[in-house]
């Protein structure tokens, strides 16, 4: 390769390629100075060739064809922008087969066919970047495996999702519901038209997949996530919450537990007083224990073309010095050059305080009832709201319980449902006491 300039091959324009593009043209001078050689757009590959996105492509080749972008000898860095499991696999795989260096911001794929990807990039002595999956403009993943490497991880908490936490916080502010507030999220850009994957919590899931990996060097199938999502939340669960001096949280959760990985998305209650329950809007926010740094607590934009275009550059940067150097893959892909295979923790087996709040026919004995099914079952109450808020002939009872088992919790649960004296599913959300950043 010449060492005069780095040539970058952009496969997709949609928001985050067309972000990409705007800032390596935009701030050229400056990563030019930071590389050492300037690092130019060669190529790109989209199939609507012919939209005005407000680039300047002067003396890049434009084609449909993402082969021709891959192939290309002049090029040093494949730029993999479109997303989704295929074709978007196989042109990085093709890419590395063409000794081709490769940034990605496909948190899904990577989530799911990470390992496989990892392997070929390994073998065929090629980096592959992909800070962009994780957090938009946050270098979170760059300071798991770099600045924070000498650390063992004991967990990580993070809002991932910008969508939910938008979704949440208006809930929380306003006191509307959840449809209503959809709604509005999708016109102003910040929810999909089809919102599923966001509010189901798989986004944020597809992210935790790749943390994990980083945090503590072991692959987690991502169907081993445990993935719950906020449909369920009510204006009356943020209320309690409020009363009880918590806040709900879309939460993606990392955890070292007894040599075994947690690994679990689901709306969280926080104490209102953690420095990440204060993140609100479309921010992102991730904070990471480390034995010997101790809390840390990483924030910014999550989503948008400048933010996530900012890590994707970030990535290309750092690929080209290393090719200068000639040093690829110093640091390598997973974090660790030695990676174990964890056993990740079942659902059933995981601790943790829960929000529990029952609908209850308004009658004598139900407390009484509700009480003898939880104690049965090793579930201690730590404290108890019961108000006049009638819905029909229900009235809301809230239990917060004393640290307690999965398993024992929805055993519980099952039981009181099916109880006369109690009208439909009993809400759950857990509660996270621990140390936070």
């Amino acid at each position: 390769m010449s060492t005069k300039a780095v040539h970058i091959g952009v496969i997709g324009l949609g928001t985050v390629g067309t972000g990409t593009v705007r800032i390596l043209q935009e701030n050229a001078d400056t990563i030019r100075r930071r590389v050492g050689v300037p690092v130019l757009i060669k190529a790109m590959a989209d199939l609507d060739t012919k939209k005005d996105r407000g680039l300047q492509l002067s003396g890049i080749s434009l084609t449909t064809d993402a082969h021709e972008v891959i192939k290309d000898p002049a090029i040093d860095i494949v730029v993999e922008l479109i997303g989704g499991y295929r074709p978007a696999k196989e042109f990085i795989l093709e890419a590395f087969k063409h000794k081709k260096h490769v940034v990605t911001a496909n948190k899904a794929l990577l989530a799911v066919h990470g390992e496989e990807l990892y392997i070929a990039a390994e073998s065929a002595g090629v980096s592959i970047g992909f800070e962009a999956a994780v957090a938009g403009g946050i270098p979170i993943l760059r300071s798991l495996r770099d600045g924070l490497a000498a650390n063992d991880i004991a967990s990580i908490f993070g809002i991932v999702n910008g969508t939910c936490n938008y979704i949440l916080t208006m809930m929380t502010s306003e006191g509307r519901q959840f449809e209503e507030v959809i709604s509005e999220a999708q016109a102003r850009g910040y929810a999909e038209a089809d919102p599923t994957f966001d509010i189901d919590g798989v986004d944020s899931a597809h992210k935790l997949a790749i943390l994990t990996m980083l945090a503590f060097g072991t692959p987690v199938p991502f169907d081993d996530i445990y993935t719950e999502g906020i449909s369920r939340i009510t204006p009356l669960d943020i209320d309690f919450a409020g009363e009880l001096g918590y806040k709900i949280k879309l939460l993606a959760i990392t955890k070292m537990v007894d040599g075994e990985v947690e690994a679990r998305v689901h709306p969280t209650m926080l104490p209102a007083s953690y420095p990440i329950a204060t993140v609100d809007g479309v921010y992102n926010a991730l904070s990471v224990v480390g034995d010997a740094v101790g809390s840390t607590l990483f924030s910014g934009r999550g989503v948008g073309d400048m933010p996530t275009g900012s890590a994707v550059v970030g990535d290309i940067m750092d690929i080209s010095r290393d090719i200068l150097a000639g040093c690829a893959g110093r640091i390598p892909v997973t974090a660790f050059r030695e990676r174990a295979v964890l056993p990740v923790r079942k659902m059933d087996d995981i601790t943790s305080c829960y929000y529990l709040r029952f609908s209850a026919i308004d009658k004598p004995g139900v407390m009484s009832r509700i009480s003898g099914v939880l104690g049965k079952n090793n579930i201690s109450i730590s404290s108890v709201i019961q108000k006049d808020r009638r819905v029909a002939e229900a009235v809301p009872v809230v239990m917060m319980t004393h640290e307690a088992v999965e398993r024992d919790v929805r055993t519980a649960l099952a039981e009181i449902d099916k109880l006369d004296c109690v009208a439909g599913s009993t809400m759950v959300i857990r509660v996270e006491e621990g140390k936070q950043g």
